[in-house]
């Protein structure tokens, strides 16, 4: 399964696709959209629009995943401006047809770095130890794109296990 990780932003949009066992997942590319912080919300959005498409076209994810919004009482504007940026994620993937996966920031620590509070850097460290990756990866939205995908992959193997346990199962193919 190839799943599409997203790590938006309104300047640098950072994205993982992996695919594979969700435990030995292969990385397949990963990367930053760049977006000019001077220019009109509405023109960043657009070309957010048009770069998330090239990004779906060119690796046809059968998942997107995406890191739930967080609002932080002392910080409203800058979950009212990321919800922008999720909303031209969510709209690409619908239009789409692609499954998509939202989670929790903690949660997604916690399925990569072992706890709901990691820092930046603990999180880059535990992708860079995943992949055998010779340097950390920069920057840190690559990491945490990545991480999306990760625990979206772990995720929903997860929920397949359980469900076959549930149907009386022995075993469920990868």
């Amino acid at each position: 399964m190839r799943i599409l990780g997203i790590d938006p932003g309104l300047q640098i949009t950072g994205y993982g696709v992996i695919e594979g066992h969700p435990m030995r997942p292969k990385l397949v590319d990963a990367g930053v959209i760049r977006l000019k912080p001077r220019t009109a919300l509405e023109q960043r959005l657009v070309e957010l629009e048009g770069e998330l498409e090239s990004i779906f076209e060119e690796h046809q994810p059968r998942v997107c995943a995406v890191e739930q919004l967080y609002a932080h009482y002392a910080h409203p504007r800058t979950a009212i401006l990321m919800g922008h940026a999720r909303g031209v994620i969510l709209l690409v993937a619908q239009r789409r047809g692609v499954q998509l996966e939202q989670y929790a920031a903690n949660r997604i620590k916690q399925s990569v770095a072992g706890h709901g509070h990691a820092s930046k850097v603990q999180m880059q460290r535990a992708i860079q130890s995943q992949w055998n990756l010779s340097r950390l990866p920069e920057p840190p939205d690559v990491a945490d794109a990545l991480a999306v995908a990760l625990c979206c992959g772990r995720n929903l193997a997860g929920a397949k296990v359980k469900s076959a346990r549930t149907l009386g199962m022995d075993r469920v193919d990868e």
